[in-house]
């Protein structure tokens, strides 16, 4: 099983609508996903809420996929504090992921992705090579919140594909 996590607990974010969408492309492929959303989740501690996640989500997933805004040229706390409130070693160790940055600027959470992949080395899982920087993403999306850039929907099936070799 896949799970996709939209990185930021912002209601209606660009990065959940990003994340929707590589769900609908996954199922396209017939690779059974889930879609984790960090809004409404209480991540500060070791909640009952990261216990029932880790238990339903984490743990039987095999691959990973982060979509993570750009928060100050980084990732956000509270996709942090998820990793540091989790049992580590049961839910991440020995595990692979994706990346991939959204932003409204020009560089796609470039320097987010390279933070994030440190966080993920250290906690055992391996990072595919091919992260993609999603750039001025308001731009980019349809109102109903689907990709409307060919470009862009080119390089995730192409990242995807890649992925799915992984």
């Amino acid at each position: 099983m896949y799970t996709i996590i939209s990185g930021t607990n912002r209601t209606g974010s660009n990065t959940l609508k990003i994340a929707a969408q590589y769900k609908t492309l996954l199922e396209g492929k017939g690779i059974l996903t889930r879609l984790v959303s960090l809004e409404n989740l209480e991540v500060s501690t070791r909640s009952a809420g990261i216990r029932a996640l880790e238990d339903e989500t984490l743990v039987p997933s095999e691959k990973f996929i982060f979509i993570s805004p750009e928060y100050n040229g980084s990732i956000p706390g509270v996709l942090k504090s998820l990793f540091d409130n989790s049992d580590i070693e049961k839910a991440w160790w020995g595990k692979k992921a994706l990346l991939t940055g959204v932003s409204t600027g020009r560089a796609g959470n470039l320097r987010g992705m390279e933070h994030l992949t440190g966080i993920l080395n250290y906690m055992k899982i391996v990072v595919h090579p091919n992260k993609l920087p999603i750039s001025v993403v308001n731009v980019l999306l349809n109102l109903d919140g689907s990709i409307k850039d060919e470009p862009t929907l080119k390089a995730i099936d192409q990242q995807l594909n890649e992925f799915i070799a992984f």
